[in-house]
């Protein structure tokens, strides 16, 4: 199947042409149709299968040759570095076409929003705090919008954000396409979901909080005190050509970043502390290739989108299993390889259990490393 077969305008085809879409991908395939009749959509998958595209580009379809005053889309995601990319490749898609868009999140000031928001605004972009404040203050109006996309529902409801979205909601037009994507589907997802879509088609790719078959996992048993060895040593092996290494802790990413900077390893963190600019510094540097590595801590893992990402490293083990799949779904996307290493200390074998339950399969240990716990690898074959 080729994305002309989904009946996309010629425009977007060309704009997909130029940018290297070739072929649709499988929730593209299957949202895409439905999107440009006009329905309400739930979509269930994983970050990583193209759902940007397969929400953006019917709503850029809709919005072409139509010129109204307002806000006639909203795209609600729950992190900025989602919502950053999410605008990136509505800039993309829409290169060639008159369609206007920009963002709006916390953790900046809001003035250059505001002089943003005064022009003509076709798409808009928003974390659902600073899009609340900005309603209540009166700077934005939502009466025009025409269509709806919850991005990331499931995290928007682990990041507390139901209240927040519930009354973002209510100042929406009744009559609108709503579409409503998650990675998993909870009890609370469903309620959320029966209470904003009318009639909608239900689609699904891949069985939910599965990893993505073309990742290589692989399991190491280390104390906790040479976590930080085991990272150096295998940075030194010449496949690992980037790493995105993921911690608990804002703190745990400062300082592993740190150690690697120390040795000579270019390595920026990437947490809810940094200033926005300084996250998306960091993010381009890495995207660039002129950062090796990037330290990241579980907010980000949702809103990072590098392509040819070699390598995924746990350095430390998460404590939810679902935030696993996640985490390594950020390599082995489009069809590409990629590799997920994870290090486990005694304190996190219960998770590990809890995740390889999950995926329904066993992580392979390696134990041929300089750093491995015999008593652990033991324990746990």
């Amino acid at each position: 199947m080729t994305f002309k077969d989904l009946n996309l305008a010629e425009s977007l085809l060309q704009t997909l042409t130029a940018i290297g879409y070739s072929t649709p991908t499988e929730i593209q395939q299957k949202a895409i149709p439905h999107l440009i009749q006009g329905k309400d959509i739930f979509g269930c998958a994983q970050t990583g299968t193209g759902k940007t595209a397969a929400f953006a580009l019917p709503i850029l379809q809709h919005l072409s040759g139509k010129r109204h005053q307002g806000i006639r889309a909203l795209v609600l995601a729950p992190t900025r570095e989602l919502a950053s990319q999410i605008s990136e490749n509505i800039a993309a898609y829409s290169k060639h076409t008159h369609i206007t868009h920009t963002t709006i999140f916390g953790g900046v000031s809001q003035k250059n929003q505001e002089q943003a928001l005064r022009k003509q605004v076709d798409i808009l972009v928003a974390t659902p705090g600073r899009l609340l404040d900005l309603l209540q203050q009166g700077v934005i109006s939502l009466k025009t919008v025409e269509y709806f996309v919850l991005d990331e529902a499931d995290r928007m409801l682990d990041m507390g954000f139901i209240r927040d979205i519930k009354k973002i909601i209510a100042t929406l037009p009744v009559k609108k396409q709503t579409m409503f994507f998650s990675a998993t589907v909870s009890p609370e997802i469903k309620e959320l979901s029966n209470k904003i879509l009318v009639n909608p088609i239900y689609v699904s790719v891949t069985p939910v909080s599965s990893a993505a078959p073309l990742i290589e996992q692989s399991l190491f048993y280390v104390d906790q005190q040479d976590k930080r060895s085991l990272l150096l040593h295998l940075l030194k092996q010449e496949g690992i050509e980037n790493a995105l290494v993921f911690t608990r802790t804002k703190r745990g990413a400062n300082k592993v970043a740190k150690d690697l900077n120390k040795v000579g390893i270019k390595t920026e963190a990437i947490h809810g502390n940094k200033s926005q600019s300084a996250r998306e510094r960091a993010l381009h540097d890495f995207k660039n290739k002129s950062l090796r590595v990037l330290v990241a801590t579980d907010l980000a893992s949702r809103g990072i989108d590098i392509d040819k990402l070699s390598h995924v490293i746990n350095y430390e083990i998460p404590d939810v299993p679902e935030t696993y799949v996640h985490r390594i779904g950020r390599t082995g996307r489009a069809g590409a390889t990629g590799i997920a290493y994870s290090f486990c200390a005694n304190d996190e074998k219960s998770n590990i259990k809890s995740i390889q339950k999950l995926i329904q399969k066993s992580i392979p240990v390696v134990s041929n490393h300089p750093y491995a716990n015999a008593k652990l690898i033991i324990q746990n074959s």
